[in-house]
């Protein structure tokens, strides 16, 4: 429909930042609704659907709506260099990393099937479950301790907003202001956005933090991870400006870019 300011679809598992991101939405004149059942899904069919919440409702909801899933390759943090990282990260399977003897932090690349958490060895990882099982892909990493950690939302390689979101691996949110630690996120950020140009989507969320080093003190800015936009907290980021990211990285199928094309998300990696 010419001059429709579309729809924005949410899981029924609501939010602050699902309220936040509403809220927004409403502001633009757009629709808001929520996918409790296929009917809710199917009354909004045709028009410009985009989505917000987790990626099992989303499978559910992708194919009737018509909207297409952007998230970064499972590889992307391990291919990154190493003065990026600042710690050794591996991907590899769930039934895998059982076998490891040592503590690791371990990690889904993107969706939330497991806890991440740091494991004091691979048997304490989950033998199966819900939606996880010896060939679910994981990420370990050696444990460090990051001072700080920033969730950036980016669109179009540019930092569209951002939050502070942890101290000390807890969580502790506040918004940017004018602090050198601030400063130097963000500098970091395009200084990192500039080496990786065309290996994310056109929208994402990246996380970065001020790793420690346990031996000398010295602190070193990291990528944490990176992720999907449309499953993500706002923290304290502009809700504005996170809902411009969300509606790149979750819209009408036929609205992908070519690039873009490379970073939608499978039928198979959404159950």
């Amino acid at each position: 429909m010419t001059g429709d300011p579309g729809v924005l679809l949410t899981s029924a598992q609501q939010t602050s930042t699902t309220a936040l991101l509403a809220r927004a939405a409403a502001g633009r004149g757009m629709d808001v609704t929520v996918s409790t059942a296929p009917e809710a899904i199917d009354a909004v069919a045709g028009r410009a659907v985009h989505w917000y919440g987790g990626p099992r409702a989303a499978a559910q909801a992708a194919d009737r709506a018509g909207f297409a899933l952007l998230e970064p390759a499972d590889d992307w943090l391990v291919r990154l260099p190493g003065e990026y990282t600042r710690r050794r990260i591996e991907l590899t399977t769930l039934s895998e990393a059982w076998e490891i003897t040592r503590p690791v932090f371990v990690k889904p690349p993107s969706d939330k099937s497991l806890p991440a958490a740091v494991y004091a060895d691979g048997s304490r990882l989950p033998r199966g479950g819900d939606g996880i099982g010896p060939g679910t892909a994981v990420l370990v990493s050696e444990v460090v301790t990051f001072a700080a950690e920033y969730r950036l939302f980016v669109l179009d390689g540019e930092v569209a907003a951002a939050s502070r979101y942890a101290v000390y691996g807890r969580l502790d949110t506040a918004p940017l202001g004018d602090g050198t630690r601030d400063a130097d996120a963000l500098r970091f950020a395009r200084r990192l956005l500039g080496a990786v140009a065309g290996t994310l989507p056109s929208a994402v969320t990246v996380d970065v933090g001020l790793v420690q080093d346990p031996d000398t003190g010295a602190e070193h800015w990291a990528v944490v991870e990176a992720n999907m936009p449309w499953f993500s907290h706002s923290y304290c980021a502009e809700p504005g400006r996170v809902l411009d990211t969300v509606l790149r990285a979750a819209g009408p199928r036929d609205l992908v870019s070519s690039h873009d094309l490379g970073f939608v998300r499978t039928a198979a990696a959404t159950v």
